[in-house]
């Protein structure tokens, strides 16, 4: 072969590899990148039916996760048995950083006060990610309920020892429930659930007497007239409910019962996917439309990262502790 077609055959060759050099590093690039946290579909954890709180905060919170990572979302709700099925559905799967628990004041304190065992430590079985959520609780009552106010309820209730009864969807509402029977000097009997849209159907049929539940599963039952709203228990009216009475206004001075949610991933979850998710979690806590969408439920958005909601989480249990002792709640 003559000398400068072989010049050229190793030119062509050699602009080939250049370019398929510069096809594969490109590729290579972009798988290195595909595989960057997360990469593949995530699932949320709910405690809870759906037509609570928390699963609409889950729902929520997917969404916008979805929008920022480009992987696909699911929420699936495992309610029962004080949330320990969820619980145990996320400590056993890989802890990767694709299950994430969303849970609630019940899951995340309220069971470490009233439980003299669990089959989980809410604080050192999970990191936390982000509070998301703080929500008022309302006392509900059915809409033909022969008492029209707070009063009225805590009279009958005098008048009835025992034969009243509060429906409860937590360990949460069970001790919202136990706390009015204490400041009150009431006797009623509770009556579990396995969520907040169960105990609000039990209401609305009468089969319980009353209910506290988070503003976000009343309002529109109210609005349709399913259920009647007593008070909330907040130190102010809600801006979405201002005809609603405190419960300090309707008689009760000093009540107050709030509801939260925050999220959380199993504590052998690798500190990177921890950091990422958290991040992305704090994000969207802190949009406008975060604010806005909590705001047209009555609720609050809460901000704060890892190591803020580790502190709140501790507060929270030390409080129900304290509330567990002072009505005498019997451990369960």
């Amino acid at each position: 072969m003559p000398s400068h077609r072989r010049t050229a055959l190793r030119a062509l060759l050699g602009a080939g590899v250049l370019a398929l050099g510069a096809t594969l590093v490109p590729a290579a690039l972009a798988q290195a990148q595909g595989q960057a946290f997360p990469s593949k579909t995530i699932k949320f954890v709910v405690p809870f039916g759906p037509g609570s709180g928390t699963d609409t905060s889950a729902r929520y919170f997917a969404k916008k996760l979805q929008d920022l990572t480009g992987q696909a979302v699911v929420v699936e709700n495992k309610p029962g048995a004080n949330g320990f099925l969820a619980v145990k559905q996320v400590l056993a799967a890989p802890a990767d950083g694709y299950t994430v628990f969303i849970g609630s004041n019940s899951t995340l304190a309220v069971n470490a006060a009233l439980f003299k065992e669990l089959p989980y430590d809410p604080v050192k079985d999970f990191s936390p990610l982000t509070m998301m959520m703080r929500a008022p609780a309302m006392l509900v009552v059915p809409p033909a309920a022969p008492y029209g106010d707070l009063k009225g309820l805590l009279a009958y209730a005098k008048a009835h020892p025992g034969k009243v009864n509060f429906g409860a969807g937590s360990a949460g509402y069970q001790l919202m429930g136990e706390l009015l029977n204490d400041r009150a000097g009431v006797q009623t009997v509770h009556v579990p659930f396995k969520s907040a849209g169960e105990t609000m159907t039990a209401v609305a049929s009468g089969t319980v007497d009353y209910a506290f539940a988070e503003v976000t599963a009343v309002l529109e039952l109210a609005r349709g007239g399913r259920v009647k709203i007593l008070a909330v228990a907040a130190d102010q009216r809600v801006a979405n409910a201002p005809e609603v009475p405190t419960m300090s206004e309707a008689g009760l001075p000093g009540f107050e019962a709030y509801t939260w949610v925050g999220a959380m991933v199993s504590a052998k979850t690798p500190a990177a996917e921890t950091a990422r998710l958290a991040e992305l979690f704090t994000q969207i806590s802190k949009m406008d439309e975060t604010r806005a969408f909590y705001e047209r439920l009555g609720a609050t958005p809460m901000t704060g990262g890892p190591a803020q909601m580790h502190e709140f989480q501790k507060n929270e249990i030390a409080l129900w502790k304290r509330i567990v002792q002072q009505a005498k709640v019997p451990l369960q």
